[in-house]
């Protein structure tokens, strides 16, 4: 295991496949994908700009440049692209604006809209997730009660203690600055321009992705497989690690 900057890596041999996590996560939520495709390949997670600490580009085109920045330090030309939640818009950016770093995407617990950014429902979304730092409350103090809502009743207990781990690590203003980013989210006209291949990943029970949701995605990206995960929420990486791993492995390859 190694970490360079903001990221953490495991095993080498290309194509290499690259993890990015979603909001209020860090690269170690991807722990359980570090050590199993580690073993026959370099697989390396990304801690996005502003949840490691440092100043986050304030548009979704700045991330995928980053995203970009990151891939050209370690050397890697094409990359199979695992994006959950917040990371699979990122992820949907970067496969348009630069086509050619990507062997495949996978697209987890993500959508490729979220609206209006004034539509009533999104700004009921931001207040509310919000609420607990406008309180005076810290991303380390309110941060597990926000994984325990986010599983499913299958989860790993272990699992669990790692995305409680990782979200007391994330600066509060990074999640406050990502909340306000993602109702900006808006990659439905791009859908049809995804070419390569993608596994479009839901869990049973999210209900920040729901699976019905994202298996209408998947009919609008001309390569794409839909799968769900029985008894899994939003975070099926660590929920279930065994059934994740191997519903990609299956997909990219040994």
């Amino acid at each position: 295991m190694s970490q360079v900057a903001n990221s953490l890596s495991a095993g080498e041999g290309e194509p290499a496949i690259v993890f990015l996590h979603g909001i209020g996560s860090d690269a170690s939520i991807w722990q359980p994908q570090l050590d199993y495709f580690g073993r026959a390949r370099l697989a390396l997670a990304w801690t996005m700009p502003g949840h490691d600490g440092g100043v986050a580009p304030d548009s979704w085109d700045g991330l995928a440049a980053a995203l970009k920045t990151l891939l050209d330090a370690h050397g890697l030309e094409r990359v199979h692209l695992v994006g959950h939640s917040i990371g699979g818009m990122i992820a949907q950016v970067f496969c348009v604006r630069y086509p050619e770093r990507l062997e495949s995407l996978v697209l987890s617990a993500t959508s490729a809209s979220f609206g209006r950014p004034d539509g009533d429902w999104q700004q009921s979304f931001v207040q509310q997730r919000l609420a607990p730092i406008e309180a005076g409350r810290t991303l380390a103090d309110f941060g597990p009660e926000v994984v325990r809502g986010l599983v499913g009743p299958d989860c790993d207990p272990a699992g669990l203690a790692t995305a409680v781990a990782s979200i007391k690590r994330v600066p509060t203003e990074a999640f406050a600055d990502a909340i306000r980013l993602i109702v900006t989210f808006d990659q439905r006209h791009t859908l049809s321009a995804i070419a390569a291949p993608t596994l479009v990943l839901a869990g049973q029970h999210d209900r920040n992705a729901p699976a019905a949701m994202m298996a209408r995605m998947a009919g609008k990206i001309a390569n794409a497989r839909y799968v769900c995960l029985d008894g899994c929420g939003h975070l099926a990486n660590i929920e279930n690690p065994a059934a994740f791993n191997g519903v990609i492995e299956a997909f990219i390859g040994p």
